[in-house]
């Protein structure tokens, strides 16, 4: 059994799709992040970060239960624990590996920055949108190119594109227009379509606000709250 921190965010709903590919058994425990249920010394204990997704697995190595936090590395654990979605020849590793890293290091900072300065940002910094907007539009194009050659990231169905595809679900609020990358399209229908990708997408759904984040929630997600020390 897995106990699953998380809220309904990209990073949260990699797991969630993952944990419903595979099959694996999991409670839903909810880290609402607008609240600052993340900040709480129980989760600290799990995710020193104070971000979420994290997981408990209660059968982990060893059969001793086995703490993760860092959504990257628990899709790796969850794909090396269940021998899917993760090949074990080295260059077909690799190939999933370089791609999901590609979702780390840019698709998730760029694109979330994206969302910062174009809905929650308190003032409109015209530079800031110009400058993540054109990079979002840029790693799009990087993903068409990589399209036209695979079906999927990595070639086959795997984490990076789990790892992805989250991330591409607002494009609009991204200030993108997909029908100009139709390769990429194709893939986020294909991905979309998926049955365990529809449940995932759910888990948590109802937990989702409405309209502009209230001056609270702002202020734990954005203000001071975030850099207190613990």
């Amino acid at each position: 059994m897995i106990d699953l921190y998380s809220w309904p965010t990209p990073n949260g709903h990699k797991i969630h799709i993952m944990l419903e590919e595979t099959g694996l058994a999991y409670t839903v425990l909810p880290v609402d992040i607008g609240r600052g249920d993340q900040f709480k010394p129980e989760f600290l204990a799990i995710s020193p970060n104070n971000k979420m997704p994290a997981i408990v697995d209660r059968d982990g190595p060893g059969g001793q239960p086995y703490a993760l936090f860092e959504s990257g590395a628990i899709l790796l654990y969850l794909a090396e624990k269940t021998g899917r979605f993760l090949p074990t020849a080295t260059r077909a590793r690799y190939d999933v590996i370089q791609w999901q890293l590609f979702q780390m290091g840019g698709i998730g900072p760029m694109l979330g920055q994206v969302h910062h300065f174009r809905s929650y940002a308190p003032e409109k910094f015209p530079y800031a949108i110009e400058r993540y907007t054109n990079e979002a539009t840029r790693l799009y194009g990087v993903m068409n190119r990589r399209l036209a050659e695979v079906p999927f990231l990595a070639g086959d169905y795997s984490i990076a594109d789990m790892a992805v595809f989250p991330w591409c679900w607002n494009w609009e609020g991204q200030g993108q227009d997909i029908a100009t990358f139709p390769n990429f399209r194709l893939w986020f229908d294909a991905i979309a379509a998926r049955p365990a990708v529809q449940r995932g997408l759910q888990v948590l759904a109802d937990r989702r606000r409405a309209g502009p984040i209230d001056d609270k929630a702002r202020e734990v997600l954005f203000g001071k709250t975030q850099y207190q020390r613990r």
